[in-house]
């Protein structure tokens, strides 16, 4: 029977795939780049312009300092891509930082990482659509004033990409990716051209002057000053980890595929990223993090109605002209492109979620793979928190960046201390001197990196903690503590029900069965209820039924005697016309009789095929089903009646040539069961 979601689900996400599928789903390095690495890529679209933002607090004489910073940001991101490339051929099962820190620093630290990790992969989406739906909105004003019916609607339609697998959706991304990398460094290099042929360029804003909020600023000041800038700058590093925790979803060699594509992703990254600050320097780029107060034009704010355009517009307006095809090309790509870098959580936390399920620290079904082998529920997820993260924000980006890269630079500290911890391990049983000498040099990596990303940890907690980086904190000490819940639950349910070497109580052999069959009238679900429990061969069985109508029960003692059944049917007084509780009652009471008796509880059900059908039927059976389940000794049995309509479902199931069963990919392949004339006719 086709359930009443399946005709949208696979317009949605297409028809399910065999498990034995799962290997055609891999990447190249060129899907991979663009589906892993969108993130680093798209955040240069925004990150020069938070460097700028910054530093406009002491006003434009400030931004001399703004090359410096993005020299250690390039330094950082060199540093930090390098010392990914040891983290993939170490672990390239997929676990990325979180297995790193489980392995070498113990599981509270592994658990702490995946915290961090996972609300860094919700704030990668939060932040990225809402950048782009604010982009768009500069060129249509429908998302400008509706920015987060549009940023939501955005998060769904990735999520329903990204539940299509990982294979179509990098397919999907690879061309506004790529077509975003070509625009930005044919902006860079003919912006070059230009400079290099003396052609003057100016930004639309070279002309405007900033309002420094605080003037003559020096020693303490600016040096925290700075240190906010360049953690803002670090933007650009977000998304780094994603490709260590997908290295199972590339081509094999994966560990060197994965390792390839993170080093073409930071050299294009920070390439751009230089690029762009270095024009916007030239082109007098001005931004003010209070535009309508702090810009001004000859010596006046330019008021609430002026639009501040992202640095990289104002740069695209100077080298190619406002409103010329390159320009408009590069602003259509960037929009979109900030779309898409929300593909990169979308890959990494449904991966990481699997993970943690697999290790009981998440619920179960996290590990599942859905209909198109991708992991759907982790995927349905992520889209949730995002979408709720992004309508408490009111999809503002600037609020939303403040609570951003401090989980990933928690993770990218603590993988790499354990990194250095996995090579000195490893060192101490080494004995071949090549491998040895790889084993230091990749050592010393690590530790530069741990060292680096710690320093900026502490940065990004000074700078931003009062900014809102607080909200991120708490969201990762909820995580972390929700999972430590789970896992406690999963642990005790697990000791619980283990089978120690005595046998216990549950495995003895009952002294008798008592079976009880529910029946409201003599029809053919009571009678194949019937026929199957004489089947069992119980010690005693009994029809019951519950007087609610005593015109009602009188008809079903007459036809029960004009029958002849040889099955006694007891009949039990419901003053106040329930059903449920005189059943639990009786039940109770066969129970504290015979203690060491099982009472079995057959219960006639009805199949129906259309959704509405649910509603009409089954209602008490399922009631009682609930609570008898929680009364020790009981067992429950359903004795399903197909009616017309179910039939009618299952042959219109079965002529579709994709037919599959509801969980089939779970279980794995199965063969669509072939009809015959038993099976059909029997109700």
């Amino acid at each position: 029977m086709p359930k009443l979601t399946d005709l949208p689900k696979r317009i949605l996400i297409g028809r399910a795939l065999r498990s034995d599928k799962l290997g055609e789903t891999l990447l190249p390095k060129r899907l991979a780049l663009p589906v892993f690495a969108s993130d680093p890529l798209s955040s240069v679209a925004y990150a020069p312009g938070e460097v700028l933002l910054v530093l406009s607090i002491a006003g434009a004489s400030a931004y001399h300092y703004s090359p410096w910073i993005a020299v250690a940001v390039v330094v950082l991101m060199f540093t930090v891509v390098a010392s990914y490339r040891q983290n993939v051929h170490a672990y390239p099962s997929g676990g990325g930082d979180y297995e790193v820190a489980t392995t070498n620093l113990g599981p509270k630290a592994g658990l702490t990482v995946a915290s961090a990790l996972l609300v860094d992969y919700v704030l990668t989406v939060a932040v990225s659509v809402a950048s782009g739906i604010e982009n768009l909105g500069s060129a249509v004003p429908f998302f400008a004033t509706h920015k987060v019916l549009g940023a939501v609607s955005m998060i769904f339609l990735l999520m329903v990409m990204n539940l299509r697998g990982v294979r179509e959706s990098g397919s999907i991304f690879a061309i506004p990716t790529y077509a975003f990398v070509v625009g930005v460094f044919c902006m860079i290099l003919w912006g070059c051209f230009k400079i290099a042929t003396g052609d003057t360029m100016e930004a639309p804003t070279a002309h405007y002057t900033i309002h420094a909020e605080v003037s003559g600023i020096s020693g303490f000041a600016l040096v925290f000053l700075l240190l906010r800038a360049f953690s803002s700058g670090c933007a650009a590093l977000t998304g780094v980890e994603a490709i260590s925790n997908g290295v199972p979803a590339f081509q094999k060699p994966k560990s060197k595929n994965a390792a390839t594509t993170l080093a073409a992703m930071g050299v294009l990254a920070v390439t751009m990223f230089c690029g762009i600050i270095a024009l916007a320097m030239y082109t007098k780029v001005r931004m003010a993090e209070n535009p309508a107060t702090d810009l001004l034009v000859d010596g006046k704010p330019v008021g609430p109605g002026y639009t501040q355009d992202p640095v990289i517009a104002q740069v695209a307006e100077a080298v190619f002209g406002h409103n010329s095809i390159p320009f408009i090309f590069l602003a259509a790509v960037t929009a979109l492109v900030l779309f898409l870098a929300a593909n990169t959580a979308y890959n990494g936390f449904p991966v990481l979620g699997s993970i943690l399920a697999q290790d009981r620290y998440l619920p179960r079904q996290l590990h599942t793979r859905g209909d198109r082998l991708a992991f759907s529920n982790g995927i349905v997820v992520l889209a949730g928190f995002a979408a709720v993260l992004v309508y408490l924000y009111g999809a503002d980006s600037t609020r939303l960046i403040q609570l951003y890269i401090v989980g990933v630079f928690v993770s990218f500290t603590l993988s790499q201390i354990g990194m250095v911890r996995h090579w000195n391990r490893h060192l101490r049983s080494e004995t071949d001197t090549a491998k040895r000498r790889h084993m230091h040099r990749s050592r010393a990596i690590n530790t530069f990196g741990a060292f680096f990303t710690g320093m900026v940890l502490i940065i990004v907690l000074l700078t931003k903690f009062t900014h809102g980086a607080w909200v991120a904190v708490l969201g990762m000490v909820l995580f972390y503590a929700m999972m430590t819940a789970i896992r406690r639950h999963y642990d005790r349910v697990s000791e619980e029900i283990a089978a120690g070497d005595e046998r216990t109580d549950e495995e003895v052999r009952p002294s008798r069965v008592h079976s009880i069959i529910l029946v409201s009238k003599v029809h053919k679900p009571t009678l194949r209820a019937l026929a199957y429990a004489k089947l069992m061969r119980s010690d005693t069985l009994e029809a019951l039924s519950i007087n609610v109508d005593p015109a009602d029960t009188k008809a079903l003692q007459a036809d029960w005697t004009r029958r002849g059944i040889d099955v006694p049917l007891k009949v039990l007084d419901s003053p106040y016309r329930e059903i449920t509780r005189p059943i639990i009652e009786y039940v109770k009471g066969l129970r504290r009789a015979s203690p060491r008796d099982v009472v079995s509880v057959y219960i006639p059900e009805y199949v129906v095929g259309h959704w509405y059908e649910h509603l009409l039927h089954n209602q008490s059976a399922l009631r009682l089903k609930g609570r008898l389940l929680f009364t020790p000794g009981v067992m429950v049995t359903s004795v399903p009646w197909q009616l017309d309509s179910s039939e009618r479902a299952k042959v219109r199931a079965r002529k579709r040539a994709d037919w599959n069963a509801p969980g089939a990919i779970r279980r794995g392949p199965v063969s669509p069961p072939k009809r015959d004339k038993e099976h059909t006719g029997q109700k």
